[in-house]
């Protein structure tokens, strides 16, 4: 989750930038992937499409400036309509959001990598965001919204991915949580606001900033 106490309106902007570019290439993998594997039901529904409009949902586009975090609209696919089954396929199709968004990071960190600008959001208030302060929330964005939909809670990614991965019997056990999971994840928001430090922050601490370390090379 993100703290945007303090943002400046120049961050949200971009923030707000960031967040749709990442929300769209997120989804449109997910069908795209789908598609690949002989699943139409994405196709038919309008969301193979870069088209943002088809994959922002209003109210979890809202919430990342409510609560700090966000989703968009789940992509619709017919697990049996997979070629590599409902199991592994899905376990495929789910990969794909999360993979995108860290090909993205990566690309967004050629430009700093390069040394052309500067990995870093201080200094960035005022009311119109650089471009370069772009590139960079969008480079956080991306490989927060990966990592977060890897952690293997319903109806995060990571789950149908730890689904269609797991050996049985651990396979068939986590999938007894699917209709719990919201719940848990819900839960673990709501705790980080009372209790004196993030559950998730401390779940997705590590793989953040291993990820940025590695993608961006600081």
């Amino acid at each position: 989750m993100l703290l945007l106490q303090n943002f400046s309106l120049a961050q949200l902007i971009a923030l707000s930038i960031a967040f749709v570019v990442a929300i769209d290439i997120h989804e449109f993998s997910h069908a795209w992937v789908a598609a690949q594997l002989g699943d139409s039901t994405a196709r038919s529904q309008g969301r193979l499409t870069l088209d943002p409009r088809a994959h922002l949902d209003p109210l979890g586009t809202l919430m990342i400036y409510v609560a700090g975090f966000g989703w968009g609209k789940p992509v619709p696919v017919n697990p049996w309509g997979l070629r590599r089954g409902p199991k592994e396929g899905m376990a495929i199709v789910s990969l794909a959001g999360p993979v995108s968004n860290l090909l993205l990071a990566t690309l967004l960190a050629i430009p700093i990598r390069l040394g052309v600008i500067r990995f870093s959001l201080a200094g960035m208030g005022g009311l119109v965001p650089t471009l370069s302060g772009i590139i960079v929330m969008a480079l956080y964005i991306n490989i927060i919204l990966a990592v977060f939909n890897l952690i293997p809670i319903s109806p995060l990614d990571g789950f149908k991915v730890a689904v269609g991965l797991l050996p049985e019997p651990w396979s068939g056990q986590l999938a007894r949580y699917e209709q719990k999971g919201p719940i848990i994840l819900l839960g673990l928001i709501m705790v980080d606001y009372i209790l004196p430090f993030s559950i998730l922050g401390t779940i997705m601490g590590l793989p953040v900033d291993f990820l940025m370390r590695l993608i961006v090379g600081t």
